[in-house]
């Protein structure tokens, strides 16, 4: 009898497993196929040309630095606007504001955080775009500053959430013992909530950044999809091409089993690496947090 009533938990635990271990073999799976499709490009194209300052793929100019440099400039110019105001609405929500507030405001990120990606793009081109344009006296608005506006927006229901969440998670206690001790309200937050919460703060700034480094349409909606290389501040203010935008534009188009095929899968790959990269160091990061607390503990 007691077998029998085991079997609910093994079937369930079972199931769990499969879960995580089907996880793992999709993510296998979707590298796999990235390096079948495009490493032959190592091979067709040289070296040399392929990380060239030149993108025009029907002179067969398959240069990559432009992308790249388009795809990080937009990241960086994110990742400056979304962590400093995301930490900053995320600190607001759970230490200062209100409870009745906090019930508002917290479901409201989420819902902007499910907001589809081509809508802010619309909305970009319509009106943040003339708006820059207009004020910056730029000759177009579809700039790189523009697609960094628009991608710190999309970052940051992901970046308060999640910070949220860790700092709401700091132990009532930590708190008391600071007020008691005598530090103001700002004190205890900026000295001991915060450094408590720095894992999970961590965290959410990486996926922020995760975020904004794997978004299509927005992009290539207000960005202008000009394959230039970014070589001064100044590159802000003009169009740039980033990598996940070049795919979408040019895969429907591109001959199957072509060099211009293969390069865009090499495209792929690299996106995979860098997405991957950056979880990989958000998880080192909540790992290194944890070992240290064990040891404090200890």
């Amino acid at each position: 009898m007691k077998q029998n009533r085991n079997w609910p938990e093994l079937i369930i635990e079972s199931l769990i497993r499969a879960t995580g271990y089907s996880a793992i073999l999709f993510v296998a799976l979707i590298l796999i196929f990235l390096l079948r499709e495009g490493l032959p490009a190592l091979a067709e194209v040289k070296f040399a040309d392929l990380f060239s300052e030149r993108w025009y793929p029907i002179e067969a100019r398959f240069g990559l630095l432009p992308l790249i440099g388009g795809s990080l400039i937009v990241t960086l110019g994110a990742a400056l606007l979304a962590v400093p105001f995301g930490l900053a609405t995320a600190i607001f929500i759970a230490e200062i504001a209100p409870r009745w507030a906090r019930e508002v405001l917290k479901p409201l990120v989420e819902i902007l955080g499910g907001l589809p990606s081509v809508v802010l793009g619309f909305l970009g081109m319509l009106a943040l775009a003339p708006l820059i344009r207009t004020t910056l006296n730029t000759p177009t608005g579809l700039t790189a500053l523009t697609g960094s506006l628009l991608l710190a927006g999309m970052a940051l229901p992901t970046l308060v959430s999640v910070a949220e969440d860790a700092l709401d998670a700091v132990p009532k206690s930590y708190r008391d013992a600071a007020l008691a001790l005598g530090a103001t309200k700002w004190q205890t937050i900026w000295r001991v909530t915060v450094p408590a919460a720095r894992s999970g703060v961590l965290t959410a700034i990486m996926l922020g950044i995760g975020r904004a480094i794997g978004e299509t349409m927005t992009v290539m909606m207000v960005t202008g999809n000009a394959a230039r290389l970014p070589t001064t501040l100044n590159s802000f203010f003009l169009p740039v091409r980033t990598m996940t935008a070049t795919i979408a534009a040019e895969m429907g188009e591109v001959a199957n089993g072509s060099v211009h095929y293969h390069v865009l899968f090499t495209i792929g790959i690299g996106l995979f690496l860098i997405s991957f990269v950056v979880n990989l160091a958000a998880s080192a990061v909540v790992f290194q947090q944890r070992k240290r607390a064990e040891r404090l503990l200890s």
